[in-house]
C-alpha cells in the first residue's frame, strides 16, 4: 500500500495534512498525543498497523496543527480546535457517514465529535482512551512530566516512549523517540500533553449514539484500564473488550490482537495472513541484509548468484515498502522476537 497525502484547510485558515490509504468506505483515525504522516509511514511496526487496518476500506489519518506536516498555530490547543480540525477533515469525505477510530487522546476527540455530529458517524472505535483527564495520573507525576517535556524534550520523549510501548525492542523504542521529537517542538508538546490531562468527557459520553466498540490493554501504563470501563460505562450500549498487554501505542506488542476485533466489528473481512510476511528465504536475505552483508556476500552465503541475490532484496524491499537496505536492516532487527510476521 501507498498513502496518498494532501491537505485540508479549517474555517480559520490553519492547514492541515492528511493521509489517505485504501480504497472503499472511509475510516478516520484520529491519532493520539503527537503524529508525523511520514515518519509514522516509514516506522515498521505503525506503517504494519495502519495496512491492516486499511485493507479493503481508505484509512484516512491527519496530523493536528502543529504537528507533523501540519504547521502551527497562534490558536492555544482545545476540544473546540480539535473538533474544527476534524471538521475539515468531514468535509472532505463528503454526505456519507464514515466509521472513526479514536486512540489515546484521540478517543476524547473521537467522542466528542460523534456526540455532536451523530449523522456523521457509522461506527466509532475507541482504544486506550480516558474520559476525565484529571484521572489518568496523580497531580505530582503529571507535573514532572510537564516540565521534563518542557525543559528536557529529549529525556522528556524518551520517558514517555518508555512508558507507552514497554513492551517494543530497543530498536523500535529508538526510532519512536526520534520520532516524537521531530513531531513537534517542546512547547507544542507540553501544551498538547496538558490539554490531555484537562480534557472531559464525561457529560458527552450520554449523546453517542453511534454502535461503539471500547478497546484497552489491561497493564497500560499511560491510561488505567478503569477510564475503559467509564467510557463504555457512559456510552449507551457500549462494547467492552479488555486485552492482555502493556503498551498504550496500538502498535507496540501484539497490534494484531487490536487489528482483529476492530476489523471485524466494523465489518470488514478477517485478514488471511499478517501483512508483509516474508517468505522463509527472504527472512533469510533479509537477516543478511541486517548483518551489513552485501549481494555478492549474499549470494556467497545462500550459493546463488550475485543477481538472484539483488533480486530478492528488491522483492524484499517492494513487499515491505522500505526505499533502502538500511530500513529491511532496522525492520528485521525489531522482527528477531517473530521472524517475518508483523
Amino acid at each position: 500500500m501507498q498513502q496518498h497525502i494532501g491537505r485540508v484547510t479549517t474555517t480559520d485558515g490553519t492547514a492541515i495534512a492528511y493521509a489517505s490509504v485504501g480504497s472503499g468506505r472511509a475510516v478516520v483515525y484520529v491519532s493520539g498525543w503527537l503524529s508525523h504522516l511520514e515518519l509514522s509511514w516509514d516506522l515498521p511496526e505503525e506503517r504494519a498497523f495502519y495496512e491492516s487496518l486499511a485493507e479493503g476500506c481508505r484509512l484516512v489519518r491527519y496530523d493536528r496543527a502543529g504537528c507533523g506536516l501540519s504547521p502551527g498555530s497562534d490558536r492555544p490547543p482545545s476540544m473546540a480546535y480539535e473538533l474544527e480540525q476534524l471538521a475539515a477533515l468531514a468535509d472532505l469525505l463528503g454526505p456519507e457517514p464514515f466509521d472513526v477510530i479514536g486512540a489515546s487522546l484521540g478517543a476524547l476527540v473521537a467522542v466528542a465529535w460523534a456526540g455532536g455530529h451523530p449523522e456523521t458517524v457509522r461506527r466509532l472505535v475507541l482504544y486506550g482512551g480516558w474520559a476525565r483527564g484529571a484521572d489518568i495520573s496523580s497531580p505530582g507525576a503529571r507535573d514532572h512530566i510537564l516540565g521534563l517535556v518542557q525543559s528536557h524534550w529529549g529525556l522528556g520523549a524518551d520517558v514517555l516512549t518508555d512508558i507507552f510501548a514497554p513492551d517494543a525492542d530497543s530498536a523500535m523504542r529508538s526510532a519512536f523517540g526520534r520520532y516524537q521529537r521531530a513531531a513537534s517542538t517542546a512547547d507544542t508538546a507540553r501544551t498538547l500533553l496538558a490539554m490531555s490531562y484537562d480534557l472531559d468527557v464525561t457529560d458527552l459520553l450520554g449523546q453517542v449514539r453511534a454502535p461503539t466498540l471500547v478497546l484497552h490493554r489491561a497493564q497500560d501504563r499511560a491510561a488505567p484500564v478503569e477510564q475503559a470501563g467509564a467510557l463504555a460505562d457512559g456510552i449507551p450500549d457500549a462494547d467492552l473488550m479488555v486485552l492482555p498487554g502493556r503498551s498504550h501505542l496500538p502498535y507496540a506488542g501484539d497490534a494484531q490482537s487490536l487489528v482483529a476485533p476492530i476489523r471485524r466489528f466494523l465489518g470488514l473481512r478477517s485478514l488471511r495472513r499478517a501483512p508483509r510476511a516474508l517468505t522463509p528465504r527472504q527472512i533469510e536475505v533479509a537477516a543478511l541484509v541486517s548483518a551489513g552483508c552485501t549481494n555478492r556476500e549474499i549470494a556467497l552465503r545462500l550459493g546463488i548468484d550475485e543477481r538472484s541475490a539483488e533480486g530478492h532484496v528488491e522483492r524484499i524491499r517492494v513487499r515491505l515498502g522500505f526505499r533502502s537496505r538500511a530500513q529491511i536492516a532496522t525492520w528485521y532487527a525489531s522482527q528477531r522476537g517473530g521472524p517475518g510476521r508483523k
